[in-house]
């Protein structure tokens, strides 16, 4: 079920009614949420509800398991156990084609034969995301950070319908102390100017911007880029920045936004990404609730920063690859992630020598800064053609382009097309207290002008948006 449609509104608007109709019936409302949930996965395809209640049941048992295990070899054999079963059903559905095939093409290359069945395996969507979220949860509990929850309340935790398919991924003690104190919610207390603008944001970034850049330049010329002029091609580039940010942050924002009428809150997950000046920051401003999440589970566990610059280097790596490869069973996904592994570990070798030179970490100063960050933009745009690309020779023809095709006349590149570019990336320069200053106002006007203006926002959306809502992008990860 999408967010930006005529089924979903109809969906939050009965959920809505119950979820606060049920708030003081703890048990009734954790069992209404629950069905509402799986209702709203089933949408696109209700066998996949199965594949939900089994990494439910996963993350419930073996949460249980590693709390009540006596001694650690036991613990960590739970542990172990768990994270194989979770990572075996994400490892089946995402990612057993892309492993039948590589292994097929290394047979033929060596002139052998053997091949693995190839299965037509469909993703389910948002498996990437409750299958971390419920890592995390277990991984918390081997820690103690965390004591096993009632097992109603994991299963609401793990398919709550906001974060389900698209996130952010939240994680236990973020949100199960919200679930077990369901009952005090009040509805006098929803943060209204706050969701309001954040769903009518997500929708305008998603609806507006990220359809009209996709349709306009960016799909044209990624279908065909030697058709298309240099020009051409490098604002398809900067428009597939804004378009999956528009995109990805507009999906979030929605989430939290509903999140909050429902009397929950979600960890924010992006903070302006291309205002970054570093790698290394654009990681702590994009997917943030992922960023953190490989951060504390995988680059930590791994040795972090702890030893020589080799072993942070091979940390690095590790956790940018495989970040790449958590969001597609693809190598260009590699590629990616290879690409922002070797930009981090370049800039921390370079930090390491200003700081050796008793210089500060970075230069400071106006226009050392816009170049950092005109710099750091143009290094993930780089990242970012591997990643929306086909393959690699669609995306070494759409780099080829950018040296070859200057001669070639521009007919792509209009006003509105520069246009919605520039308000994609302009927006995230916007101070956060003017965010702040619309919210306040919104919260003085009566009832009657804060439902004109949310209509008047709406009319102005679905006028310039295109007709039918396209898949978000995230959907496939």
């Amino acid at each position: 079920m999408l967010f930006p449609t005529t089924d979903f509104a109809i969906f939050f608007g009965i959920v809505f009614t119950l979820n606060w109709l049920l708030a003081p019936f703890p048990r009734w409302w954790k069992l209404f949420i629950l069905a509402a949930s799986y209702v709203f996965y089933a949408w696109w395809d209700w066998r996949f509800v199965f594949l939900l209640a089994v990494s439910t049941v996963f993350t419930t048992v073996g949460g249980v398991l590693v709390h009540r295990a006596q001694g650690e070899r036991a613990r960590r054999g739970f542990l172990a156990a768990t994270i194989t079963a979770e990572l075996g059903l994400l490892g089946w559905f995402k990612y057993y084609g892309f492993a039948s095939q590589s292994f097929d093409n290394v047979m033929h290359g060596l002139g052998l034969h053997g091949s693995f069945p190839l299965l037509n395996v469909t993703l389910p969507v948002g498996i990437s995301f409750f299958t971390f979220m419920g890592l995390s949860y277990v991984i918390d509990i081997f820690r103690r950070k965390l004591v096993p929850a009632k097992p109603l309340d994991v299963a609401v935790f793990v398919a709550f319908f906001p974060h389900l398919v698209a996130g952010p991924i939240v994680r236990g003690a973020e949100l199960i102390p919200q679930i077990e104190r369901s009952h005090r919610r009040n509805p006098r207390h929803i943060d209204l100017p706050r969701a309001a603008y954040l769903i009518m944001g997500g929708l305008f970034k998603k609806v507006v911007l990220s359809s009209y850049v996709s349709s306009a330049i960016v799909d044209p010329v990624f279908a065909a880029p030697g058709q298309h002029s240099a020009l051409e091609n490098l604002f398809a580039v900067w428009g597939y920045a804004v378009q999956i940010y528009c995109d990805f942050s507009g999906y979030t924002d929605i989430a939290i936004g509903c999140a909050l009428l429902l009397g929950f809150r979600f960890p924010e997950n992006f903070n302006a990404p291309y205002t970054a000046r570093t790698l290394q920051d654009f990681w702590r401003r994009w997917h943030m609730t992922l960023s953190f999440w490989l951060r504390d589970y995988l680059y930590i566990p791994l040795g972090g920063n702890q030893g020589g610059d080799s072993s942070l280097y091979r940390n690095l790596m590790i956790t940018m690859v495989l970040g790449g490869l958590w969001h597609g069973a693809a190598w260009t996904f590699v590629a990616w992630g290879a690409l922002h592994g070797v930009g981090q570990c370049t800039g921390h070798f370079r930090r390491k020598r200003r700081l050796a030179a008793g210089l500060p970490a970075q230069r400071e100063g106006k226009l050392a800064v816009a170049w950092q960050r005109f710099a750091t933009f143009q290094y993930v745009c780089l990242g970012w053609v591997f990643f929306r690309a086909t393959g690699f020779s669609n995306a070494w023809a759409v780099l080829e382009r950018l040296f070859t095709g200057w001669s070639t006349p521009t007919t792509m590149v209009t006003f509105p097309v520069v246009l919605a570019i520039f308000v994609g990336i302009a927006t995230q320069y916007v101070p956060q207290g003017f965010a702040v200053r619309c919210q306040q106002t919104f919260a003085r006007w009566g009832l009657v002008l804060q439902g004109t203006s949310l209509a008047a926002i709406m009319l102005v959306i679905t006028t310039l948006g295109p007709p039918g809502v396209a898949p978000f992008i995230y959907f496939r990860f």
